[in-house]
């Protein structure tokens, strides 16, 4: 008998159940994503798989999915045993994630901005997510290049972007400019913690098959995204709404949460597989 004879249901959960042991003994996240690479359903390149297995998401050690929101960010902690995401917010990253270290320590921290500015080109990060949200690729803005973030204002972030990689420059894109470079320098700093760059609607598509329909801001859109979270183990956040984010902020850092959660699990991959690398060294990739 081969292992091609054996019942793929079977296959299936004696790694998921090996996957789990391992992880709970300790082993390091990056020894594990072969195994996960069995795991997880097979999908067109620039596409989002459903996330490997059905059941609630595996929280190994605490986690933070953070958005920006009105009062600078809003954080979702994700802590072993408490699928209840907490509420935390902050007027910068850096008190944001150094409030939520004061509480418990936090292995990966997952982020809705672009990190990792290209010099002279787009991002093929931001191209494959688009591909990945049929109906939703809107949601996705392009990254513009390190210097056009550098400019002062739009005419002149929008003339520098033309001259080094071809495209104007958008009024979602720059108007995110501040908190793009805000987080560009706490990230070049090398806090003591991984971060990852995270999309919340690449997120709760992979949670969904498939990319949600309704608008965010929207009744559909906000219960679409309470139901896709608790059909991977989390509960209704502490707070959905409060002075200076709203509903859709903290559901959205529920979703990077999610992915962060999965990361520290080595569960997590990244679009591109390989992550682009520019002059500031720093790995630029989406995570799911």
């Amino acid at each position: 008998m081969t292992s091609d004879d054996v019942d793929p249901s079977v296959r299936r959960r004696v790694l998921e159940e090996s996957l789990g042991a391992l992880r709970r003994a300790g082993f390091p996240a990056a020894a594990l994503r072969d195994v996960d690479r069995l795991l997880r359903p097979h999908a067109e390149p620039g596409t989002v798989p459903a996330a490997a297995g059905t059941g609630p998401v595996d929280v190994v050690a605490p986690v933070l999915g953070v958005d920006g929101c009105k009062a600078g960010w809003v954080g979702a902690l994700l802590e072993p045993g408490a699928p209840r995401p907490s509420v935390v917010v902050a007027a910068t990253i850096v008190e944001l994630v150094e409030a939520v270290r004061e509480r418990t320590g936090v292995r990966v921290v997952g982020i809705d901005i672009p990190i990792g500015l290209p010099d002279g080109s787009t991002r093929a990060a931001d191209a494959l997510a688009r591909r990945a949200l049929p109906g939703k690729a809107s949601s996705v803005f392009s990254t513009l290049t390190r210097a056009a973030y550098e400019q002062p204002d739009r005419a002149a972030a929008d003339r520098v972007n033309r001259e080094r990689c071809g495209q104007g420059v958008g009024a979602q894109a720059f108007a995110l400019r501040a908190k793009i470079l805000e987080v560009d320098a706490w990230v070049r700093a090398r806090p003591t913690v991984e971060v990852v760059e995270v999309h919340p609607e690449v997120s709760f598509a992979a949670m969904a098959g498939g990319p949600l329909v309704a608008g965010k801001k929207t009744d559909a859109g906000r219960q679409a995204r309470v139901e896709a979270l608790a059909a991977v183990g989390l509960a209704r956040p502490s707070v959905l709404e409060g002075r200076g984010y709203a509903a859709d902020d903290v559901l959205d850092a529920c979703a990077v949460a999610w992915t962060a959660a999965r990361r520290a699990s080595g569960l997590s991959h990244s679009l591109p597989e390989v992550p682009e690398v520019h002059s500031d060294g720093i790995p630029a990739a989406i995570h799911v």
